[in-house]
């Protein structure tokens, strides 16, 4: 099968195209003919510490069941799923078959594609995590900063869902696209003055803030209120200060139901997920370039066909 790996142990800038053999799979795995893959920020770097190499990356997609190990018992063949793979030593989802275990898989709802099917995994993931940490009330103030990748674009629709009141950063070429998303006050990062921007919008801080790109969450907390909260995604280290209360989203498995549940509201037009480009299979190392420079607006996608009708 064609797969996109990793050639060489340590060496992240060894990726290629390449022909391995179709992954074997266990009693508690399905063997998915993947149609849709998700690009990731560190899908060349997502690797276990002892594998085989060539090693398949990635770890989000979608597609179709072809084969059910004797012990899967809620799937089976020409099932539509998604799922994410995250650090199998068999290898990731940038290929064109997957092994992947029963307890990854979600159920594609009528009337979803494969292509955001296969946006919805990681994203969606971390977006439902990091709206449990913010624990937003309904007209709650909330700020975003970094908001029109995959990420904030649905956090945005999420809070919005609840009548929060959502304010958030991106370059000014996204400000209108973040408002008709829900956004209320959109701020550029590179204005120097931003934050004195969201205080003017809300003079005693907001409730909660999420710090989506790196390096922002100090800044965030310049406009949280005095015993508010705080959650970042990139890993920034904040520390707590003005009874203010700092989470931090962490890769973990994420809820199944609460996906399929999202996966449903996407289907039925309720939540939509940007996608900014498809790309060819062949063109994927490209895709992740674009993908690591932190500009893309949503989710950037790799197709290993034409999705079926």
């Amino acid at each position: 099968m064609k797969a996109i790996c990793i050639g060489q142990a340590g060496n992240p800038d060894s990726l290629a195209l390449m022909n391995v053999p179709v992954p074997a799979i266990d009693d508690d795995e399905v063997l998915v003919r993947v149609k849709a893959i998700g690009v990731g920020l560190h899908d060349r770097w997502f690797i276990p510490q002892i594998v085989d190499y060539p090693y398949v990356i990635g770890i989000e997609a979608a597609g179709i069941i072809e084969k059910t190990g004797r012990a899967v018992a809620g799937y089976r063949p020409g099932d539509a799923v998604m799922f994410t793979s995250s650090l199998q030593s068999k290898g990731g989802v940038w290929a064109e078959f997957a092994a992947v275990r029963e307890e990854a898989l979600i159920h594609i709802p009528a009337g979803l594609g494969f292509i955001p099917a296969a946006a919805l995994p990681v994203a969606g993931g971390t977006a439902l995590e990091a709206m449990k940490l913010l624990d937003l009330k309904p007209g709650a103030g909330v700020f975003m900063a970094g908001a029109s990748g995959a990420i904030g674009t649905l956090t945005i629709q999420l809070a919005r869902s609840l009548n929060c009141r959502v304010a958030a950063s991106a370059s000014a070429k996204n400000h209108d696209y973040l408002r008709s998303l829900g956004a209320e006050k959109t701020v550029d990062y590179h204005d120097p003055d931003w934050v004195g921007r969201i205080r003017d919008w809300m003079p005693g801080g907001v409730d909660a803030a999420l710090a989506i790109q790196p390096g922002t969450g100090i800044d965030c907390l310049q406009v949280v209120r005095d015993g508010g909260r705080l959650v970042t995604v990139s890993g920034d280290q904040v520390p707590p200060q003005r009874g203010i209360h700092v989470g931090q989203v962490l890769p973990g498995p994420e809820s199944r139901a609460r996906l399929a549940h999202l996966a449903s509201e996407v289907a039925l037009g309720h939540i939509h997920v940007e996608i900014e480009e498809v790309y060819p299979f062949e063109r994927g190392i490209e895709a992740l370039e674009k993908t690591e420079t932190r500009h893309a607006r949503g989710k950037i996608i790799l197709t290993t066909g034409p999705e079926p009708a």
